[in-house]
C-alpha cells in the first residue's frame, strides 16, 4: 500500500497569509499538508536547501519534489511552519500554494526526509500535467445540493480499497484498486455507458483526482468533474451529510470524523488497512500482529503458502532445467587404491566400461578437471580423497514429467506428490531434471533433503525434511520400518486370492542393466503384503500393496515373482524384451503410485498421515 500526503485535518487557511493564526494551548504541534503542481528546476539544489531549513527550524516529515511540482506533510512549531511556507512560495509556480492544517500534542515524525521523485503522486502515465490542466472542480456545497436533490450523478471513490473500508459517500463507486498506479486499468473495467454520464469523482484531499480527471477525459469520458479539496474540505464545509464513517488520513490520527476530530480508528500493523472500534474488538485483532482483515488461521496460512510453493515449482520446471544446453560436471572420488595413479590411469580403472583411448580422448579435450575445475593431464598424478570432474559440454537432458505438487508443507518437513517420469536426484542422464533441482531452485538456500527414495518411473507420496536435524530422525523412522506406506499397483492377471504377500528375499547388488535378483540365498529379506481391490474386464488387477521392509524395487520384483508383472514395468516384466530402467515422456505410465504414508512427525512426535490422489489408471 502506498502512501500518499494527500490532504489532513482542518483546513482554516485559504491561501494567503494570516498572521493571526492559533495554534490550541493543548496542542503545540502545527500539522500541514500541501500540494502544487507547477514546473520546478534545479531539485537537486531546492533538495539541500530545504534539507538544510527544516533541519535548523526542528521541522520533520516528509516533503516530495519533482519536475512536476511538490507534495509534503510537515510538523514543527507555528512560526517554523509559516518560514517554510513563506519560503516554499518564493518559488515561481508555487506562489498559490495552499496548505491544511491540523494540530497535534507530540511530534508525530521521527525525522525529515526531502526526496526527489519522478512524480509527486504515483501514477505512471506519460502526458497528464495538472500544471497546464486538469478537470473542472467542483465546489463541496455544491456537491452536497446535487446530493440533496437526489441528482443523478455517479460518484467515483479514486483511494485505495483500504482507505474507503473507513468510510466514503453514500452509493460511491469505488475504483477497486490497491495503489493509486492501478487507477487506469481500473477505469478499463468501468462500464461503457458511464462515459456519457455525470461523474464527479473523489480523494482524500484532491491530489489523486488532479491526474484522475484528465486521464478519464482520455478515455472518453465525457463530463468529468473533480470535487474540490476532497473529503477533507467536504467536511470542514457541509460536515458529513451524504457520507458514512470517517475519511481514512495517512497520519498518526487514522481517520478524522466529519467534524474534522480524530476518530477512534487504528490501523493494523500487518496489513495497514483501517479498523473501527468494533474491528478493533475482535478477537482477531492482535495489535503488531494481525486484524479480521488480515488474519488467518494455520490451515488457511498452509494452503495459502502451498498455492505459492506450487506456483514456484511449476515457473521452476517451465521450462525444463535441462532443456537448455549446459555444461554438466560429474563428481569422481579418488580411493587409495588409485593413490599415485595418473589421472588416465585413474578414469581407466574407476570408469572401466569405457576404453583407455576414451579417456585419452577426454582428456585432450579438456573435459577432465580437478576440484577448482582445473584441466588435468593425462599424466598428471592423483591422490587418494582427491575429487575429480568430468565435464559433459553442452548437455540437452530429456524430457520429464514437470507437474510437481506440494502437498503439505511446515517447519520441519515437505509432503509433495511426485509425477512420472521424473528422477528424484541426479544420475545417469539427469542433472537438472530432477525433483532435487526444482527443490533447490524454490527453496534455496535452504538446502531440503528427501528422507526416501521412489523410482523415477513410479508416481506419488515423497516426504522430505529442512534440515539435516529433520531427516536424521525421518530416515531413521524409514530404516527401522516405522512408517506405514501404502502403495496401488495394477498388474498383469487376476491372483486367485483377494488377499496374500510374498516373503521372497531380493539380491543386494544390482545387475549390469540395474535390475536386482529375487528369491536368491543371502538375499535381502523383503515382505510385501498385497490386497486385491479390483479385477478388471481387460485381464488386470488393481491391488493395494503395503511394503514391510524398504528394499529396492520391492513391489515390482514381488509382483514379477508372483506371476503378477506391473502393467507398464520395462525393467520386471516378463518378455523377450531387453529391461529398460527409465522411461520416456508420453509412454504408458509404471502402474505404480505411492498412495498413503503415515509417520511421526519429527518435530512434534504426533503420528500424521497423509495421501496422494490416484492417478487415471488407478480410477
Amino acid at each position: 500500500m502506498g502512501q500518499t500526503v494527500d490532504g489532513y485535518g482542518p483546513f482554516p487557511y485559504n491561501g494567503q497569509m494570516t498572521s493571526d493564526l492559533k495554534t490550541p494551548s493543548n496542542r503545540s504541534i502545527v500539522n500541514i499538508a500541501a500540494y502544487r503542481f507547477a514546473p520546478l528546476q534545479e531539485l537537486q539544489a531546492l533538495r539541500t536547501e530545504l534539507l538544510a531549513f527544516c533541519g535548523a527550524e526542528n521541522l520533520r516529515g516528509t516533503i516530495l519534489l519533482s519536475t512536476e511540482g511538490i507534495n509534503l506533510f510537515v510538523a514543527g512549531a507555528a512560526d517554523a511552519i509559516e518560514l517554510l511556507l513563506a519560503r516554499l512560495r518564493a518559488i515561481p509556480g508555487l506562489e498559490p500554494l495552499a496548505a491544511k492544517y491540523s494540530y497535534t500534542a507530540d511530534q508525530p515524525f521521527r525525522r525529515m526526509l526531502v526526496r526527489i521523485k519522478r512524480e509527486i503522486i504515483a501514477f505512471g502515465v506519460p502526458g497528464i500535467d495538472p500544471a497546464k490542466r486538469t478537470s473542472p472542480k467542483l465546489a463541496p456545497a455544491q456537491l452536497k445540493a446535487w446530493l440533496d436533490e437526489g441528482r443523478k450523478i455517479t460518484l467515483l471513490d479514486t483511494r485505495n480499497d483500504y482507505e474507503v473500508k473507513l468510510g466514503t459517500f453514500e452509493n460511491a463507486l469505488p475504483a477497486g484498486v490497491d495503489h493509486f498506479r492501478d487507477f487506469p486499468a481500473a477505469v478499463a473495467k468501468l462500464p461503457e455507458e458511464l462515459k456519457d454520464e455525470t461523474i464527479v469523482m473523489f480523494c482524500t484531499g484532491g491530489i489523486r483526482c488532479e491526474k484522475a480527471g484528465p486521464y478519464m477525459e482520455s478515455q472518453g469520458f465525457r463530463n468529468v468533474l473533480q470535487l474540490d479539496g476532497g473529503i477533507l474540505k467536504y467536511f470542514e464545509e457541509c460536515g458529513g451529510a451524504h457520507y458514512k464513517g470517517d475519511c481514512f488520513v495517512f497520519d498518526q490520527r487514522v481517520g478524522v470524523d466529519p467534524s474534522l476530530q480524530a476518530s477512534d480508528a487504528a490501523q493494523c500493523f500487518a496489513c495497514l488497512s483501517p479498523l473501527t472500534a468494533e474491528e478493533q474488538s475482535d478477537v482477531r485483532y492482535v495489535p503488531g500482529q494481525s486484524c479480521p482483515w488480515c488474519y488467518r488461521t494455520d490451515s488457511e496460512k498452509t494452503a495459502e503458502l502451498v498455492e505459492a510453493r506450487n506456483l514456484a515449482l511449476r515457473a521452476a520446471m517451465n521450462p525444463l532445467p535441462g532443456s537448455v544446453p549446459n555444461d554438466v560436471f560429474r563428481p569422481l572420488r579418488v580411493p587409495q587404491e588409485c593413490e599415485g595413479f595418473t589421472v588416465l590411469e585413474t578414469f581407466s580403472r574407476l570408469l572401466g566400461h569405457m576404453p583407455p583411448e576414451h579417456w585419452d580422448e577426454q582428456c585432450r579435450a579438456g573435459n577432465l578437471l580437478d576440484s577448482n575445475h582445473q584441466v588435468l593431464g593425462a599424466t598428471d598424478l592423483v591422490h587418494a580423497g582427491d575429487r575429480l570432474l568430468h565435464r559433459h559440454p553442452q548437455i540437452i537432458e530429456p524430457d520429464v514429467a514437470s507437474n510437481i505438487t506440494l502437498l503439505y508443507e511446515d517447519e520441519a518437513l515437505l509432503v509433495l506428490n511426485k509425477p512420472a517420469p521424473l528422477p528424484m536426484h541426479a544420475g545417469g542422464r539427469y542433472t537438472r531434471n530432477t525433483l532435487q533441482h526444482a527443490l533447490e531452485i524454490v527453496y534455496r538456500p535452504q538446502k531440503i533433503r528427501p528422507a526416501h527414495r521412489l523410482d523415477a518411473n513410479t508416481t506419488g507420496l515423497v516426504i522430505a525434511a529442512r534440515s539435516h536435524h529433520f531427516a536424521g530422525r525421518l530416515q531413521k523412522e524409514f530404516a527401522e520400518g516405522r512408517v506405514n506406506k501404502t502403495y496401488l499397483v495394477r498388474v498383469q492377471g487376476h491372483p486367485a486370492q483377494d488377499e496374500f504377500r510374498c516373503d521372497a528375499p531380493i539380491g543386494k547388488e544390482s545387475s549390469v542393466s540395474g535390475t536386482r535378483e529375487v528369491d536368491v540365498p543371502n538375499g535381502d529379506a523383503a515382505t510385501t503384503l498385497f490386497k486385491v481391490l479390483e479385477r478388471a474386464g481387460d485381464g488386470t488387477s488393481l491391488l493395494e500393496a503395503r511394503p514391510l521392509t524398504g528394499r529396492t524395487n520391492q513391489i515390482r520384483i514381488h509382483c514379477a515373482h508372483l506371476g503378477f508383472a506391473v502393467v507398464g514395468d520395462a525393467a520386471y516384466h516378463q518378455g523377450d524384451e531387453a529391461p529398460r530402467l527409465t522411461k520416456e515422456v508420453g509412454e504408458p505410465p509404471l502402474c505404480l503410485h505411492a498412495w498413503k504414508i503415515s509417520f511421526s512427525h519429527p518435530a512434534s512426535g504426533e503420528t500424521v498421515a497423509f495421501t496422494a490422489s490416484p492417478p487415471d489408471w488407478a480410477l
